[in-house]
């Protein structure tokens, strides 16, 4: 069995700006993209497209 090397690319959670909440994960390189993702994806909470925004999993 495989045992998690820290590797270039890292899980992270997308947290809605508006609501604070977590709707989505997703990996990132991270040689590739030093800075912090922004990405507006659909929250179903608030019911709009908003900015997400990179937070991490805990």
């Amino acid at each position: 069995m495989a045992k998690g090397k820290k590797g270039a690319v890292e899980l992270i959670a997308l947290q809605c700006t508006e609501c604070k909440r977590k709707n989505y994960t997703t990996q990132k390189n991270r040689r590739n993209v030093q800075s912090k993702l922004e990405l507006k994806k659909y929250c179903k909470w608030c019911k709009s497209h908003i900015l997400h925004k990179e937070t991490k999993i805990k």
